[in-house]
């Protein structure tokens, strides 16, 4: 586990599935054989170094007879299965009123679908295993609740033409993509700009960035590097980023512009 409140999670919810297993006078192989889990995956969750799935708590809830107490831990369970990032912006951004976000190398994290972020994290080097990439996956859908309607917050993206054409994970992958972005675009709290290759001017040229406007009136900028997640808190460096934003939505095509042309790079997908 990378982040110390996750593993203390995974660690008092394996004593607890140990301490009922137990009590039931079952081995570790026979509770694995009852909940349809091999022996090594019930050892590793006790010991906390694997994240059970809802169907694992929930089976070993019934076979306990343990009434409850350890289905009860799945809400706590699947937040610790978004890595800390996660869940440090997922906080960020339920407590924003608006939001901004330019993406430069590829569709931004909140409009990518499972098979496009899929893709992404297998790329990754050095590799991610499959549970890894489970995990970030999972999280980063998660985070889309926030173009759900209520709360109501306006959220606007920026996004460059290569993105657009760049078919990570393969043409079908890339298509559903776009369709996303059209389904996405059409929500009337959303707002979804393209930057065209051609532009000589270019206000975005150090890189992605984001921007949120909380509900108390304070501002954050949020940038992501190679190896690195940053917030942003010094208000001077939060106006430069605000500077920057601007000048970016104001060089992109307009968003009927955009959606006119997600719709042309789509129909060259067909």
């Amino acid at each position: 586990m990378e982040d110390e409140e996750a593993a203390a999670v995974l660690r008092a919810v394996g004593r607890q599935i140990k301490v009922w297993r137990e009590a039931a006078d079952m081995r570790q192989a026979e509770l694995g054989a009852a909940i349809g889990y091999s022996e090594d995956m019930v050892s590793s969750v006790e010991r906390g170094r694997r994240i059970p799935k809802a169907d694992f708590l929930d089976r070993a809830d019934e076979v306990l007879r343990a009434s409850g107490k350890i289905a009860a831990m799945k809400e706590d369970v699947e937040k610790a299965r978004y890595p800390k990032q996660v869940r440090d912006l997922a906080k960020l951004e339920a407590e924003s009123i608006e939001m901004g976000a330019y993406a430069s190398h590829h569709i931004h994290g909140l409009l990518q679908t499972p098979e496009y972020a899929e893709a992404l994290y297998a790329m990754r080097r050095p590799a991610y295993t499959d549970d890894e990439i489970e995990r970030h996956v999972s999280g980063r859908m998660a985070r889309k609740v926030v173009f759900e309607p209520q709360p109501r917050r306006t959220i606007t993206f920026v996004l460059e033409e290569v993105t657009l054409r760049r078919p990570y994970g393969g043409r079908i992958v890339l298509r559903r993509q776009l369709e996303h972005l059209l389904e996405i675009a059409a929500l009337r709290h959303v707002e979804l700009q393209v930057m065209p290759t051609d532009r000589e001017e270019h206000a975005g040229v150090m890189g992605s960035f984001r921007l949120l406007k909380l509900r108390d009136g304070k501002t954050l900028g949020h940038s992501e590097g190679q190896l690195y997640s940053r917030v942003i808190h010094d208000p001077r460096e939060v106006q430069i980023l605000e500077m920057r934003y601007g000048m970016i939505r104001a060089q992109a095509l307009t968003p009927r512009e955009s959606l006119a042309f997600v719709e042309k790079v789509l129909g060259e997908e067909a």
